[in-house]
C-alpha cells in the first residue's frame, strides 16, 4: 500500500511541476500528437470512502464536464472512433480527442450521458458481452467488496494471511493480493477471488447486474447517433494470458454476439486491462483478423501519424479518478508526461 501511495504522490508532484513550469505549453509542440483517445470507466457523483482501492476508475460528472470544457478551450475537435484513421492519415489543423468508456457501466448512461449531451460530444462504449448478459464477473469489484466485509484475508494459494480491520489494513490487503494475483494465471485469480467472495457472502453476478447495462438498455442506447458501441470481449480476460484459440474466440465472438443483440456490427475493439501483460502483437493481429477497424489498448500516449500503420494497437490516455485536477488534465492533454513514460518513442506496439 505504501508503494501505491508513493506512486500517487510522485504523479501529483509531476503534474504540479508541469503546471508550475508551464511545460504543458512550451513542451507541447514536441510532445502533443495529432490527437488522443481518452479512457473512462465509472462516472458517478458519490465521493469514495476511506477504503476505495478502485477509486482510480471513477470520476465525478463535474470533472467530466471540466474535461470537456478544457478540450474545447484548448482547441480539440471531439470526434468519434470512425474518424480516427482518416485524421491520422490526413491531419487537420486542430488536434482531436476521442472519448471512450470501458466495460458498459450503468452510471455511464445515468451520469456521463447527460454531460456528454450538453457538450454535443460523441463517445464510444466498449461492451463486454457477459456483463451485458448479467453473467460475467467484475473480479476487481468483487475483491474490493469481499475485503470490505472480511476482517482477515486468507489466500493460502499464494501464501497470504493478512489482517483487514479498518481502511488502512483493508487497502494494504487489497493492494498486495491484487498485485500477486495479477502476476499469475488468470484461472487462479478468479478462483481465489470467488472463494473470498463466498466467504464474504457476495453474489458476483448480482454485482454485475447492479453495475452494468443489460442488453435492452444497450439496444436503446445504440440508437443514439452520438454513441458508438464497441466490443470488449466475451468475458473480459487478459488475452495475453491465454492461448490463441481462446483469444481468437473472445475477440471474434464478442463482435458476433453484439451484432446479433444490437442489430449492428461493432467496428471497434478494446483490449481488457490493455497493458503489455494483457494484450500484445498476437492479439493486435487477431483484432484485425476479426474485422475490426481499430482496437485500443491502455498503453499510455498520444496518437501520431505513425499510428495509421498500427490501427489495432492504439494508445489511450486514462482519466484517473485519483487525479481529478486541472494540473493533471492539462498535463495529460499536452502529452508531456508521456515523453518520459515512453522514453521519447511515439510508437509502443511490441
Amino acid at each position: 500500500m505504501l508503494a501505491a501511495e508513493t506512486r500517487l504522490r510522485l504523479f501529483r508532484a509531476g503534474f504540479a511541476t508541469i503546471a508550475a513550469t508551464r511545460a504543458d505549453r512550451w513542451l507541447a509542440p514536441a510532445a502533443q500528437g495529432l490527437g488522443l483517445i481518452l479512457t473512462f470507466h465509472h462516472v458517478r457523483p458519490e465521493a469514495p470512502g476511506p477504503y476505495a482501492p478502485n477509486r482510480l476508475l471513477a470520476i465525478t460528472p463535474d470533472f467530466l464536464d471540466r474535461v470537456l470544457a478544457t478540450l474545447r478551450r484548448r482547441g480539440f475537435d471531439l470526434i468519434d472512433l470512425d474518424a480516427v484513421p482518416g485524421r491520422l492519415r490526413r491531419p487537420g489543423r486542430r488536434p482531436f480527442a476521442v472519448l471512450t468508456f470501458d466495460d458498459g457501466y450503468r452510471d455511464n448512461l445515468e451520469h456521463a450521458r447527460p454531460v456528454l449531451r450538453r457538450h454535443g460530444a460523441p463517445w464510444a462504449l466498449f461492451v463486454t458481452a457477459d456483463y451485458a448478459a448479467g453473467t460475467g464477473r467484475l473480479w476487481w469489484v468483487e475483491l474490493e467488496r469481499a475485503i470490505g466485509r472480511l476482517d482477515r484475508v486468507r489466500a493460502p494459494e499464494i501464501g497470504l494471511d493478512l489482517p483487514a480491520r479498518g481502511a488502512a489494513q483493508k487497502g494494504a490487503a487489497f493492494a498486495q493480493l491484487y498485485r500477486l494475483l495479477r502476476a499469475g494465471p488468470e484461472e487462479r485469480l478468479l478462483a481465489v477471488i470467488a472463494r473470498l467472495s463466498g466467504e464474504a457472502g457476495l453474489d458476483p453476478t448480482a454485482i454485475t447486474r447492479e453495475l452494468c447495462l443489460g442488453w435492452d438498455e444497450l439496444r436503446a442506447l445504440a440508437e443514439d447517433a452520438d454513441v458508438t458501441i464497441g466490443a470488449h470481449t466475451l468475458t473480459h480476460p487478459m488475452l495475453a494470458k491465454h492461448g490463441p484459440e481462446t483469444a481468437r474466440r473472445e475477440i471474434a465472438e464478442s463482435r458476433a454476439v453484439i451484432a446479433a443483440r444490437l442489430g449492428r456490427v461493432p467496428q471497434h475493439f478494446s483490449y481488457p486491462v490493455g497493458d503489455p501483460t494483457s494484450a500484445g502483437p498476437r492479439d493486435f493481429a487477431l483484432a484485425a483478423e476479426a474485422g475490426f477497424s481499430t482496437a485500443v489498448t491502455t498503453r499510455p500516449g498520444h496518437l501520431f501519424a505513425e499510428h495509421a500503420g498500427h490501427l489495432h494497437a492504439l494508445p489511450r490516455v486514462s482519466v484517473n479518478g485519483c487525479f481529478q485536477s486541472e494540473a493533471a488534465l492539462t498535463a495529460l492533454l499536452s502529452g508531456v508526461p508521456f515523453l518520459a513514460w515512453n522514453r521519447g518513442r511515439r510508437l509502443n506496439v511490441a
